[in-house]
Formats: structure tokens, sequence, C-alpha cells
């Protein structure tokens, strides 16, 4: 008898903590992920895949709700985390040509850098990071330049997505009426990833 108290003590206080465990509220910029190929989980189900997994993307949606974007929410000529709450992602399963310059496969965030006309693009080797706030250039891999177009519809949530091409594919980031594409091919030769350049104080 004694035993089978202490147990429903044991368990309705159990049952009290656990109710009293605030559960985290949804973050109104959802996360995301898009691959290259487009859809490969799916396709990976369904036995219909044709070619290996290349790229991927994780990043949070932010939504426009009546805001003005580019140019004020995103300032320009600030080094911008392509997204919401972490800063965007982007892992590359095979050696790539990101937009001309050569990127060995790993783990990397994305960052930008927006004008009205360009963008900067980043590809950074510090990862595992929170907005912009801690951005090092001395730890960027690559940068690219990529003209602006402007979307024929405005765009509530930033999408960043893939798409085909006739030789390789596009990395692209649509928000409001901007976009950008990035071309990315898959490299033929190895790429032998060059130690980062640090200036020294003497």
């Amino acid at each position: 008898m004694k035993y089978c108290f202490t147990l429903s003590i044991a368990m309705v206080l159990s049952f009290t903590t656990y109710c009293q465990t605030k559960l985290p509220p949804v973050d109104q910029s959802a996360m995301d992920m898009s691959y290259y190929p487009v859809d490969y989980p799916i396709l990976k189900i369904q036995d219909k895949i044709t070619e290996p997994l290349i790229a991927r993307v994780i990043y949070s949606r932010p939504q426009k709700s009546g805001r003005g974007v580019f140019g004020e929410l995103v300032e320009y000529e600030k080094v911008w985390r392509v997204g919401a709450n972490e800063a965007t992602e982007i892992e590359f399963f095979k050696d790539v040509i990101f937009d001309g310059k050569p990127v060995s496969k790993g783990r990397y965030t994305l960052y930008a850098i927006p004008t009205l006309n360009n963008w900067t693009v980043i590809i950074n080797t510090e990862t595992d990071t929170w907005g912009s706030f801690k951005y090092d250039s001395k730890k960027d891999f690559v940068r690219v330049e990529v003209p602006v177009h402007r979307l024929p519809e405005t765009s509530e949530v930033l999408s960043i997505y893939f798409s085909n091409k006739a030789v390789g594919f596009n990395l692209s980031v649509a928000w409001e009426n901007t976009g950008v594409s990035i071309p990315i091919t898959v490299s033929v030769k190895p790429i032998i990833k060059v130690p980062l350049k640090v200036n020294k104080k003497n």
C-alpha cells in the first residue's frame, strides 16, 4: 500500500511538472529547406533519382508583412544573413563552380550584401551562427557579384530555391519585388581548399 501511494505521488508530481513546462512558441519565420536536384528526398523515396545530391540550403523565411524590404528592413550595403534567425546554411555534396569560382564540397554560411542593382553573394566558412552580427570577412571562401532582376509579382515570403538550366543549375533568392540568381555547375576537377590568408599584426 505504501509503495502504491508513493508511486501515485511520483506520477502526479511528474504530470504536474510536464504540464507546467511551456512549449516554445511557433516562429513567425518558418525554417525551410531546398535541394538540388529539386525535390531530391521525394525522388529518393520514389526511386526516381537520376543524379546524385549536389546542394542543399536551410533557411528561415521572413514575411514582408506590410514592410518595405530591400533598402529598409534589409539595409543596402550591409551584410545580410539571407533570411531570418540563424544565418542561412548552404551545403555542397560535391565540388562546384559557384558563378565561375571554385568551391569545395562542405557546409557553409550564405551571406549577401544587397544594393539596388546588384548583390555581393558570400560563401563563408563560419557555420552555426545567428544573424550576421559575428560575420567575419576573413572567413569568406568566395564572393561573387550578381545582378538584381525585378519579379513580375510581389513575393510576400522570402524564397530560396534551385532550378534547372541547360548546363548546371541556379540558386535563386526572391523576396518582395527583387530576385537574384547564381549559376552553379559541378566541378570536373577536384578543388583544393586553400587556407584563408589572415593579416598578421607586427
